[in-house]
């Protein structure tokens, strides 16, 4: 059931802005009464998963050191969509590039608010299959290992605490739960 808006927007200023984030402080009347800051982040490109599945049941990983929380994360491969590439585009493009792998049959899995209570980015997670292997593409800032595993060792990790990156945590469970 959709609810109607509590918060009200009094006024608006921008922060920060560069090619992927753009952050503006709002000043709202809150669903209590009061008046509020708010810092609304606002994602520039969509944020694209991939689980690679292999016939025997086996996924690819990417590890990676990440610069802002300052240590190394091992994830589905991902990236971002730009503003004018199709969601299933960038899929793929993030998939060659950062583990050189082509899949013929993709579908999408799920649909996730990365953080709403700051952001408005949403995440899209794609399973892809019937695979074939080639060498990835790295970007500058990309130095990653790429790891083959089977799918239920990449679940056994999230259980673990081993990944904790979101959308990997999201993608991987709800994969496990729909092979269950």
């Amino acid at each position: 059931m959709a609810e109607s808006n509590p918060w009200r927007l009094l006024s608006r200023r921008e922060i920060y802005d560069n090619p992927w984030i753009h952050l503006d402080e709002d000043q709202v009347v809150n669903p209590g009464g009061g008046i509020s800051l708010y810092g609304r982040i606002h994602f520039k490109n969509q944020a694209v998963g991939i689980i690679p599945l292999d016939g025997q049941g086996n996924t690819w990983l990417v590890g990676q050191y990440r610069y802002v929380p300052d240590a190394w994360f091992w994830e589905i491969p991902m990236g971002g969509s730009p503003a004018g590439e199709s969601l299933w585009e960038s899929a793929r493009r993030e998939l060659k590039e950062e583990t050189g792998l082509s899949a013929a049959s993709w579908r999408l899995l799920m649909r996730l608010h990365t953080s709403n209570s700051v952001t408005d980015e949403e995440g899209f997670v794609f399973v892809a299959e019937d695979l074939e292997e080639g060498e990835p593409a790295f970007e500058e800032t990309e130095d990653l290992r790429i790891w083959k595993l089977p799918l239920a060792d990449a679940v056994g990790m999230v259980m673990s605490g081993e990944i904790t990156d979101a959308i990997s945590v999201a993608g991987l469970l709800r994969l496990a739960i729909a092979h269950s």
